[in-house]
């Protein structure tokens, strides 16, 4: 039996080591070290927060199940391409939604105007990253919002790095495409 206290202080290799001895705690400080960022990561690509909860929850399901297969190396890669792959699972089950209600609205201080511009952006943005292809979808929200490296990437997608970058390369110009009308409302001069 472990102590879960002495487990928060592990490696993620050593907690793996464990895991795979069937130590259910070693995997439990996994999970909890990293199913904040799975979870993120699945309401990006489907932008429904139920859909994202039950993207994760599988995702470490597989991820238990399959830790005997993982050999020493990167285990966010390993990690973040069962949960790609679990999303875009889900993703061809099932159509997007935004769910409104979940969006942040102002910060405090703000005036309702601004917030309401900043809420169309941001339902903008998503919109227009869901409509990416999956793979292209994947790759960005890897870059730009779990900030790995074009190499994590390429590990992560089980893909050659050429690959990851004209993905990214896709995936923004497609973005500056789709957002050309936002981007130039926000940088025009304003007439009050």
């Amino acid at each position: 039996m472990s102590n879960w206290a002495g487990l928060a202080g592990l490696t993620d290799e050593e907690l793996i080591a464990r895991s795979k001895g069937g130590d259910k705690e070693a995997f439990g400080e996994l999970v909890s070290r990293y199913h904040g960022r799975v979870q993120a990561t699945a309401y990006r690509f489907c932008s429904d927060p139920h859909l994202a909860e039950d993207i994760a929850q599988e995702t470490f399901i597989k991820i238990w199940r399959n830790l005997s297969r993982f050999r020493p190396g990167n285990f966010r890669s390993w990690m973040y391409r069962i949960a790609i792959n679990t999303a875009i699972d889900y993703i061809r089950r099932t159509r997007p939604t935004v769910d409104i209600e979940d969006l942040p609205l102002a910060a405090s201080g703000d005036n309702p105007e601004g917030a309401v511009l900043r809420l169309e952006h941001a339902q903008a943005i998503r919109r227009a990253v869901l409509r990416l292809p999956p793979h292209s979808r994947a790759a960005l929200i890897l870059r730009e919002y779990e900030s790995l490296s074009y190499k994590e990437i390429a590990v992560a997608l089980d893909i050659p790095l050429g690959t990851v970058m004209s993905r990214l390369n896709y995936a923004r110009n497609r973005l500056r495409a789709d957002l050309a009308s936002l981007l130039e409302e926000t940088h025009a001069p304003t007439n009050h």
